[in-house]
């Protein structure tokens, strides 16, 4: 069983930066896919990024440029650097985790683990 635990959550004005972390306990990302996932208000849980266990990362074409996904050398905490961020990226941002599949799923019914949250608002 892994449980994840994001933070690094908050208020920023637009155009600042902001670093989620998402660390797992009980296991490492050493095997897993791991993405980050978020959900404005009124939308569906929507993927953002994501790095598969071998290295490998996907961005979503609103966040390329902006947003960094990676990992510390242990494999224990995975980390999402945010820039330039815009009003629109307000939302709760959910780690998760997938053991199922090597590579980068968008979809949410593939990932196993999910973490509980960390809110990012960007004021304009």
């Amino acid at each position: 069983q892994v449980q994840l635990v994001e933070s690094g959550g908050g208020l920023v004005q637009a155009g600042g930066s902001l670093r989620l972390s998402c660390a797992a306990s009980g296991r490492t990302f050493s095997r897993y896919t791991t993405a980050w996932f978020r959900q404005a208000p009124g939308k569906e849980r929507e993927f953002v990024v994501g790095v598969s266990w071998s290295g490998g990362t996907y961005y979503v074409d609103s966040v390329k440029g902006r947003f960094t996904i990676s990992q510390d050398n242990a494999k224990t905490t995975v980390y999402l650097q945010m820039n330039n961020l815009k009003p629109e990226d307000t939302a709760p941002y959910y780690c998760a985790a997938s053991v199922r599949v090597s590579n980068i799923p968008l979809r949410r019914g593939l990932y196993d683990y999910w973490g509980q949250g960390t809110q990012v608002t960007v004021s304009s």
